[in-house]
C-alpha cells in the first residue's frame, strides 16, 4: 500500500495513467481565460511563483473582481490574486507580494536587461520620489510677513493658497 508509513518503494507503476495532458482552455475559449493565461506572476518567491503557475494551468485560478486591502500599507491596493502585498509596499520592503516572506524575488525577463530595468526602475522612482518629498516638506520661512496685512491682505490669502500642505495620520 502506497499510503503506508514508511512505505517510499512503489511496488507497481500508476494504475490509471493519463493519455493526454490538461489543457485548461480546451473547453472555456473565452477571453477571460486567455488574460489568465497570458499574465506574467513577478514581484513573488520561486515556490509563490510556482503556485501560482500550477492554478492557472489547471484551472483554480480566479482573478479578483476589487482591489483588496493591503496588509503593510493598509490601503485597497491589492490588485493581484491571492498575493496580500501591494507591488508598491513588497518593492520596498524587498518582500514576496504573495507570502510577505524575505526571499528571493523572481524576475520575469523579457529581456536580459528590459524587465530588470523596468522592476527595478519603479521601485528606485518610488524611492527617489519619497526622498524628494522628504526633501521639499522642509518648511520656507522666508515670507515677510510684517507689513502685509496693512498694505494688501490679499498677498496673504494668495500665500497660504501656494503653499502646499500635506494631511498626516496620527
Amino acid at each position: 500500500m502506497s499510503s503506508q508509513r514508511g512505505n517510499v518503494a512503489r511496488s507497481r507503476p500508476q494504475r490509471y495513467q493519463n493519455s493526454r495532458v490538461f489543457k485548461n482552455d480546451k473547453y472555456d475559449t473565452s477571453a477571460q481565460r486567455k488574460k489568465i493565461n497570458a499574465k506574467l506572476h513577478d514581484g513573488v518567491c520561486q515556490r509563490c511563483k510556482e503556485v501560482l503557475e500550477w492554478r492557472v494551468k489547471f484551472s483554480k485560478y480566479k482573478p479578483l473582481s476589487k482591489p483588496k486591502k493591503c496588509v503593510k500599507c493598509l490601503q485597497k491596493t491589492v490588485k493581484d490574486s491571492y498575493h496580500i502585498i501591494c507591488r508598491s509596499c513588497a518593492c520596498e520592503l524587498e518582500v514576496c507580494a504573495k507570502c510577505g516572506k524575505k526571499e528571493e524575488i523572481v524576475l520575469i525577463s523579457k529581456g536580459p536587461e528590459k524587465m530588470e530595468n523596468e522592476t527595478t526602475g519603479n521601485c528606485q522612482r518610488k524611492i527617489s520620489r519619497r526622498e524628494e518629498s522628504e526633501e521639499s516638506d522642509e518648511l520656507d520661512f522666508d515670507i515677510d510677513l510684517d507689513g502685509m496685512d496693512e498694505k494688501n491682505p490679499d498677498m496673504l490669502e494668495e500665500h497660504f493658497k501656494n503653499m502646499k500642505f500635506e494631511r498626516t495620520e496620527v
